[in-house]
């Protein structure tokens, strides 16, 4: 199964969201058709190698990009994501209103926060339950701004202060001198599912969520940006948010191996 989106790669961050189709019961409030509900889990990993990084000796296990004679580090990534969405392409919610038609569609949660891990493990972020069965043909996501007047946010921004209007933080050191970059990106991220995903009782399927750190802080000719530079209002926030708007690639993964199964071994 391929998904339609962007494919960069390299030094990648690995989100692998597990759809572990696990059915349960369904109660009086089932939202879609059939007497199962499968749940979604979320797992994030980094992969082992990558062409363009190197990951740094020791205990830390930082990410470490070079380019143009600059050193860039990587301690943490972390990002807001909210709205994911498995939109059905038919079935038996079609000619129900529209209200309720949108509910047997869409699958949404959120805000929640994934941490990029920057070793080689894979870590579950949290699983979810409610997907209806059916043929799902579109996965949508957000990545997210939380925000204090946003009731919805209110209880993430809590166990969250650090992400109050901001929906990615990096933490490093650009040629030995820390930084903290934050951004207020919103963005819709969409992928059509082709074909698409058939959610039956009993099915077990994956899908993985991968998002390119190596190009972030990257200028078109390839040498390293300052991330301090790109921090709200500086002379890199656009290139740097174009970058990670482009850097999110989603595709069927089931050997979780963080390669498109479409495109072979």
């Amino acid at each position: 199964m391929m998904i339609e989106q962007l494919r960069l790669r390299s030094a990648k961050a690995v989100m692998v969201m597990a759809l572990a189709l696990v059915p349960v019961a369904c109660g009086d409030d089932a939202t879609g058709p059939g007497n199962t509900t499968p749940s979604i889990s979320l797992s994030v990993s980094v992969p082992a190698s990558a062409p363009t990084a190197a990951i740094a000796q020791g205990i830390s296990f930082d990410r470490v990009f070079v380019g143009g004679g600059s050193t860039l580090t990587l301690t943490r990534v972390a990002m807001v994501l909210r709205d994911v969405e498995l939109e059905q392409e038919f079935g038996e919610c079609e000619d129900l209103p529209d209200a309720i038609d949108d509910d047997c569609e869409e699958f949404e949660t959120g805000p929640f926060l994934l941490e990029l891990p920057m070793d080689e493990t894979v870590q579950t972020a949290f699983e979810i339950s409610g997907v209806p069965l059916g043929t799902y043909d579109e996965l949508e996501f957000k990545v997210h701004k939380p925000e204090d007047a946003n009731e919805g946010d209110t209880s993430f921004l809590t166990q969250n202060p650090d992400f109050t209007d901001v929906s990615i933080r990096v933490e490093g050191d650009f040629e030995g001198q820390a930084f903290v970059y934050e951004t207020d990106l919103n963005a819709e991220q969409e992928a059509q599912l082709s074909p698409p995903l058939v959610v039956t009782d009993g099915a077990s399927v994956n899908v993985t969520f991968s998002v390119d750190v190596a190009t972030w802080f990257r200028a078109l000719d390839g040498s390293l940006i300052d991330p301090a530079t790109a921090n709200k209002g500086e002379l890199n926030e656009g290139i740097v948010e174009e970058n990670i708007i482009a850097s999110i690639d989603i595709f069927e993964d089931d050997d979780h191996d963080g390669e498109d199964d479409s495109l072979g071994s």
